[in-house]
């Protein structure tokens, strides 16, 4: 076998084993590398496409992040907390008195924005790095379907019985409204810090279809995780 002429000092030179001859591969280190560089390229794009596609799954039919926006369910969620909000609850059971529910609030209307701008800002709000538009809001469901609620004297009464609601610091009050006849397929719901909460004394009765989800757990800061 004849030598191998490269004809550059960058050339990649095998040695043929009986003979120790060198023996043209035809390829330069430059090409090597410049052959490795794109599938690495691909790679790294098609596992961002994954990781965004899978946060997007789950954001969408499992459970997302939601950061507190206000201090409208004060003492227990301050603004900058997050909360995982389940969006399986309700697909097993109806709502609870006592739930802590995000919904999509009345008035929202779509927002067009292109499309890899909000991709990105789904997959952000699902793991709680951006913070939420204004078209979901967070409550606590105090009525259920087909009850009568109102506030008398301070207290929440519901079917002529007053609620009790060991989650309001003891000088809470609530301001007398109502009474209110919640429809079938809605809850009544308010804030926990009844002075500064827009809730359904506002908008009214929210309808359980437009409720995203269950806030279960407290996840953020850590010093104060907790299950709701």
């Amino acid at each position: 076998m004849r030598p191998a002429a490269c004809g550059g000092s960058g050339c990649r030179v095998l040695h043929d084993l009986r003979t120790g001859w060198p023996v043209d591969t035809g390829v330069r280190m430059e090409d090597a590398r410049t052959t490795r560089r794109v599938p690495l390229v691909v790679e790294l794009a098609i596992v961002v496409a994954l990781a965004l596609a899978a946060s997007l799954l789950v954001r969408s039919h499992v459970a997302q992040v939601f950061s507190i926006p206000s201090s409208s369910m004060e003492p227990q969620l301050q603004p900058g907390d997050r909360v995982l909000v389940s969006r399986t609850a309700y697909r097993l059971h109806d709502p609870n008195r006592g739930d802590i529910v995000v919904f999509d609030a009345p008035s929202s209307l779509p927002v067009d924005e292109p499309l890899l701008e909000g991709v990105a800002n789904d997959a952000l709000e699902s793991i709680g790095l951006r913070e939420p538009g204004e078209d979901e809001l967070i409550k606590r469901v105090i009525a259920l379907p087909g009850e009568t609620i109102s506030a008398r004297d301070g207290q929440v009464v519901v079917d002529g019985r007053r609620v009790v609601e060991p989650y309001l610091p003891e000088d809470v009050t609530t301001d007398d409204f109502g009474p209110v006849e919640v429809p079938d397929g809605h809850v009544f719901v308010l804030g926990d810090n009844r002075g500064s909460s827009s809730d359904s004394r506002v908008i009214g009765p929210v309808a359980v279809d437009a409720i995203v989800g269950r806030a279960v757990a407290r996840i953020w800061p850590p010093s104060r995780t907790a299950f709701l």
